[in-house]
């Protein structure tokens, strides 16, 4: 089932209008999860909005949102009030300004989502606005209100869309001079330099997302498999980082350990998974195994409920 739209409205350069849907780009929904537990009675926790006096639950349509001023002091704000800040870019995003793709700092970066024409009209004016960003070779800044808040958001071509990217505001940003004042200034010599260029190009590479693996997923999956079958579970030693106390010998050995050994094979490549498919867990006792089943039906994504 397709996601459902984040936003809709309208896109705007100048007097070129469309309308337009907002999709999120990325999701988190295959990610494993868990419920906490009474580990008591094995039942879910359920959680009650109580009063932090009274103690008394308290409904839904009772609950307002409130700016705390002092210590007991609160400036209620109803929700009729929030919706009448009428902002513009609650149902149009205006586009302010373009500007250069290199210019936007990275930590300034939050989230993607796909932007693409709401309905069948209005296909020519999004097509003319996307084609302009992508022949101008810029980025198109605008605004628009998600959640409640209004937000920068930077538009990029993307295919036959547009790709729009939120942005944080300055405030939001911390200065990295409070981080890295306390770094040393270290000279390095000009044969580590060289060494260390020479492992960089040793394990120089094309960036494809499709051979990352979440090493903790397929951890969490296989821990719940063992718990299912009954297997015990033992604890891994961790990683430990070892102190260096001779840089230049660290290079040196690290350039030998990235060159392949003469006549070893070349290493497998990772088996490729379609878009959010997972290992399927094991059966739960009186299922038939797990090779019985897979033989009948495809592959099932890890149950999301606790085992």
């Amino acid at each position: 089932m397709a996601p459902r739209a984040n936003w809709k409205g309208f896109l705007r350069l100048s007097l070129v209008t469309c309308p337009v849907a907002l999709y999120p780009a990325t999701s988190e929904s295959e990610k494993v999860s868990f419920n906490q537990l009474n580990r008591k009675t094995g039942h879910r926790i359920k959680y009650a909005k109580v009063d932090a006096d009274t103690g008394e639950e308290v409904a839904n349509e009772d609950i307002v949102k409130g700016y705390k001023v002092d210590t007991d002091t609160f400036i209620e704000v109803t929700k009729e009030e929030l919706e009448n800040v009428a902002l513009e870019s609650t149902r149009t995003i205006e586009i302010d300004e373009f500007v250069d793709r290199s210019e936007i700092d990275p930590r300034y970066l939050i989230r993607p989502y796909y932007l693409v024409p709401d309905g069948k009209v209005g296909h020519d004016a999004f097509a003319v606005i996307r084609e302009t960003i992508r022949e101008m070779n810029k980025v198109a800044i605008g605004r628009v209100v998600l959640t409640n808040r209004e937000h920068i958001i930077a538009l990029d071509p993307l295919d036959k869309g547009l790709m729009g990217t939120l942005l944080r505001y300055p405030y939001e940003v911390r200065s990295e001079k409070e981080y890295f004042d306390d770094i040393q200034d270290v000279k390095v010599t000009k044969d580590m330099l060289e060494l260390a260029r020479h492992i960089v190009n040793q394990k120089a590479g094309r960036f494809e997302p499709e051979k990352f693996e979440d090493q903790y997923e397929t951890a969490l999956i296989d821990l719940i498999n063992a718990k299912r079958a009954g297997k015990p579970i033992t604890a891994k030693e961790r990683p430990r980082g070892e102190n260096v106390v001779d840089l230049m010998d660290a290079l040196r050995k690290s350039l030998g350990a990235a060159e392949p050994a003469k006549g070893s094979k070349p290493a497998k490549k990772p088996r490729k998974v379609a878009s959010g498919q997972k290992e399927m867990l094991m059966p739960i006792s009186g299922e038939k195994p797990a090779k019985e089943a897979a033989a009948k039906k495809p592959a099932a994504k890890p149950q999301r409920k606790s085992a």
